[in-house]
């Protein structure tokens, strides 16, 4: 339960690594894997084919040096811990959620709360034995003690009894909270998550109405359009896969957060209950019932003792992913512990993806100018394939953004951009005859006009929704992205972590306290003498001392009877 728990918390942390993990493959030996699993052809991968024009390896940016001097330890300070399975020698691994030896340090930071369970179940079980056994001298001391030490004594026993109360409160509140911040955290990370399958899924759609395109009969490269049609299937298994696992994943983190706050509200509900009803019966002096509810707080004690010690090792493994996570961002190409959850770092099959998509985009212009220039700008004999009666001024054509090295170029000044094509191209139009024939001056029939609009639209749409890939590259989408979670979310969890850990140490030591009070307090002696006051002499008639009556008559017995006070 306990790793589950920390290992829940860590992966809402690191959750968004999912899109740049299954976008990317840092070990070139596994393309013959890759080929079967689409996760792997996200971003590219040798098995796409040849593409025109594509980049060579040469002109791509180095990924990071496989020198290990380069290698950074995150949080290697935080984590300078004692290693429980290297007989207590210290942890210097840094932060890194695939080392045992990580968790074995971690772990350890939660020894001081099951030290103090295993402790306190032995002395006090210890105790119980000892005071069931000599209860006789107990009873006998305490039928001697003062006025005032009871006094003291039920004094305390409020004050303790209001400290766990106070530990109670602070144990609600601070779940509550932390609650709420872990599952936005969770919230938040989900939706990067989703961000990451829309840009999929929009770089998907649109590859798929590029395969559509078709002006007067021309239409994109059957190559090509094998090419889009592969690129298609692994994207949208990708897309898929990545959605199905965030939303089971984040399921299943929700039911951890569900099953913590459940077992925190319902120790400090408990303990509450327990607080107050012992002290009702203590000064009541219900002896049997009190023995249950000592038992009772005596095994709950423990539990709350558990359960800091739980937090603590929760507390510390949030604070070493939020330093690892800061230290990340600083240093986003180095190579550290996160490098095998996010190999954001392969340049290589990302620029792939890339370069396939300029591959559409100039291969879509390709289709606009073939018409313009073959056919716009003609000016036929009526009777040839051609003609539809166009004249006038001829059409500017299309830019293309990329030149044959899929390189941004400047376009010329007789080309439109993408951005204002359409418009223009729209002076250009004619009124048609019902056979598509112009019967004005123009070099665009309405049809055609749309389908260039549609064309162009198209690579729009490829234009501006294939660079969020870059993110993926160079790691900004996920830099970004902990940068978030380490300012915005991890100094509130920190906190309320800090305040469910004072919530349960107040609750376990005031209910610790209160219980070696109870037994003492419910066990006081019950003569009147002792509620009588320090100065308040016990009077007693000399005449009556030789019948064994007092002055109304009653015997001694009758007389202690009466003094007694329930």
């Amino acid at each position: 339960m306990m790793n589950l728990l920390v290992f829940s918390v860590l992966f809402a942390f690191g959750f968004v690594s999912l899109p740049c993990s299954v976008a990317l493959s840092r070990d070139s030996s596994s393309s013959a894997a890759a080929a079967q699993d689409p996760l792997k052809l996200i971003l590219g991968s040798p098995n796409f084919g040849s593409w025109k024009g594509a980049i060579s390896a040469e002109s791509l940016a180095p990924g990071p040096s496989a020198d290990i001097s380069d290698y950074l330890v995150l949080a290697a300070h935080r984590t300078k811990r004692p290693d429980i399975l290297r007989a207590f020698k210290p942890y210097l691994g840094g932060w890194n959620i695939t080392n045992n030896h990580y968790w074995a340090s971690v772990g350890f930071t939660g020894a001081p709360g099951f030290i103090l369970a295993a402790v306190w179940i032995l002395s006090f079980g210890s105790l119980l034995v000892v005071y069931h056994c000599f209860k006789w001298r107990v009873c006998e001391k305490a039928k001697g003690s003062s006025y005032n030490s009871r006094r003291i004594c039920l004094i305390l026993l409020i004050v303790f009894t209001s400290a766990a109360a106070v530990g109670c409160i602070l144990l609600s509140v601070g779940q509550n909270k932390f609650h709420t911040e872990a599952l936005d955290t969770l919230k938040f990370v989900v939706n990067q998550s989703d961000y990451t399958v829309g840009i999929l899924r929009n770089v998907t759609q649109y590859l798929s109405l590029a395969k559509t395109i078709n002006v007067t009969s021309i239409s994109v490269s059957s190559d090509v359009l094998g090419e889009i049609e592969k690129l298609n299937v692994n994207l949208n298994a990708a897309a898929e896969t990545i959605q199905e696992k965030t939303r089971d994943n984040a399921a299943k983190i929700k039911r951890v957060f569900y099953a913590v706050r459940s077992a925190l509200i319902t120790v400090a509900t408990v303990m509450l209950i327990l607080s107050f009803l012992g002290l009702l019966l203590s000064v009541l002096r219900h002896q049997h019932a009190i023995h249950i509810f000592v038992v009772s707080g005596w095994i709950l004690v423990a539990v709350t003792f558990v359960l800091c010690g739980v937090f603590l090792i929760l507390n510390n493994a949030i604070s070493d992913t939020c330093v690892a996570m800061k230290e990340w961002v600083d240093h986003p190409h180095a190579e550290t512990a996160l490098s095998s959850i996010l190999p954001c770092v392969d340049e290589q099959t990302t620029n792939k993806t890339l370069t396939q998509s300029k591959v559409v985009i100039n291969s879509i212009v390709t289709v606009v100018n073939t018409f313009v220039y073959a056919y716009a700008n003609t000016n036929p004999s009526p009777g040839q394939s051609s003609y539809y009666n166009q004249s006038g001024p001829p059409m500017p054509p299309l830019c293309s953004p990329f030149d044959s090295n899929m390189e941004e170029r400047e376009c010329g000044s007789w080309e439109l951009s993408i951005g204002n094509a359409s418009s223009v191209w729209e002076s250009y139009l004619c009124e048609v005859t019902e056979s598509d024939v112009c019967t004005t001056v123009g070099r665009v029939t309405p049809d055609s006009y749309k389908q260039l609009v549609a064309a162009v639209d198209q690579t729009y749409a490829l234009e501006h929704y294939t660079p969020p890939l870059l993110s993926f590259r160079d790691c900004n989408f996920v830099r970004d992205t902990f940068e978030s979670i380490t300012s915005d979310y991890c100094p509130p969890l920190e906190r309320n972590l800090r305040v469910v850990n004072a919530g349960l140490g107040m609750i376990s030591v005031g209910v610790l306290l209160c219980l070696v009070l109870w037994v003492f307090y419910a066990n006081r002696p019950q003569r009147e003498e002792v509620f009588a006051g320090p100065h308040r002499p016990r009077v007693k008639d000399h005449h009556s001392s030789g019948n064994g009556l007092d002055n109304n008559g009653h015997s001694g017995d009758e007389t202690k009877r009466y003094a007694e006070v329930v």
